[in-house]
């Protein structure tokens, strides 16, 4: 069941690279990344309400940690980096989410470091290199030359902050069921976020006004529906049937897609990604056997 999670939720994560390039055609990132919150806190909005009262307490602040530094901040992170970055090269880089999981819960929980698992990461971190440095380069939309490589900073950010919830989740969170655990995470953040897109942003007046708006929006949509909503409950789920570094392995999977979207949609691909995807995926099998 783990295994059929993971690559559920690779395919959902990475087709999300495309559908964020696709919302970017209209909408800014700012926006981009405030209608995927509250679109996602929307949806699961009665899930919400019947949970909130059962939560302790003590668990609010863990719950809104995870949601700043695993939900909010990254959906800005990524919409921006995607401005200037190919698709398939985001979806190579969100890889090292499994680098940062690992480095917080051993700095911070006390995870495990064996020999088997650092192959693992190292292998897995070796494959992104491959195809970040020999085969990332975008298609005619979105140019990725030398002066747009630190564009990648941002999205290197936004896994730290995945490595964080990860294990604020895994550790912090465990007796809650995956829906109670993303749903009132999402209420937290999805009232700042839907103020901030209704009273600071042009969303609605591109949305009445801008030929396309509609449709940029209603791939945005479909990202915060399948990417964020129910990808977060998967995603818990995952984390509570495995370990934490395993969960957060779907990464290594994640870019496998997002390069062939982006490939459909004019981006490169190459040898070299294929080389790199390999070393990836032989990185995860190391991991899921390490103990």
């Amino acid at each position: 069941m783990a295994w059929i999670l993971l690559l559920i939720l690779a395919t959902i994560w990475g087709t999300s690279f495309i559908l964020m390039k696709k919302g970017l055609v209209v909408f800014s990132a700012m926006e981009l990344g405030a209608t995927r919150v509250s679109v996602a806190a929307l949806l699961l909005l009665p899930f919400a309400l019947r949970h909130v009262s059962t939560v302790e307490r003590s668990r609010f602040k863990w719950l809104g940690l995870s949601g700043v530094v695993g939900t909010l901040i990254p959906a800005f992170l990524f919409a921006y980096a995607e401005t200037k970055l190919a698709s398939g090269l985001a979806g190579v880089l969100n890889a090292l989410t499994v680098v940062f999981t690992l480095v917080v819960g051993a700095l911070l929980f006390g995870q495990r470091l064996t020999a088997l698992r650092v192959l693992g990461i190292a292998l897995g971190l070796a494959g992104t290199v491959v195809m970040l440095l020999l085969g990332g380069s975008g298609g005619t939309d979105t140019p990725t030359g030398e002066g747009n490589a630190w564009y990648g900073i941002y999205i290197l950010i936004a896994t730290i902050g995945y490595g964080i919830s990860v294990n604020v989740i895994k550790h912090k969170l465990g007796g809650m069921t995956p829906m109670a655990v993303t749903a009132v995470l999402l209420l937290l953040i999805g009232g700042p976020a839907l103020a901030y897109l209704l009273a600071g942003t042009e969303f609605l007046h591109k949305l009445s006004t801008v030929p396309g708006a509609w449709t940029a929006f209603g791939y945005i949509a479909l990202l915060a529906t399948m990417s964020t909503a129910v990808a977060m409950v998967l995603f818990n789920r995952l984390i509570q049937q495995s370990t934490a570094l395993f969960a957060s392995s779907s990464t290594y999977l994640i870019p496998v897609v997002a390069l062939a979207w982006g490939a459909l949609d004019g981006e490169a691909f190459n040898l070299w990604h294929l080389l790199g995807m390999v070393i990836i995926l032989a990185g995860v099998l190391i991991i899921h056997r390490a103990r």
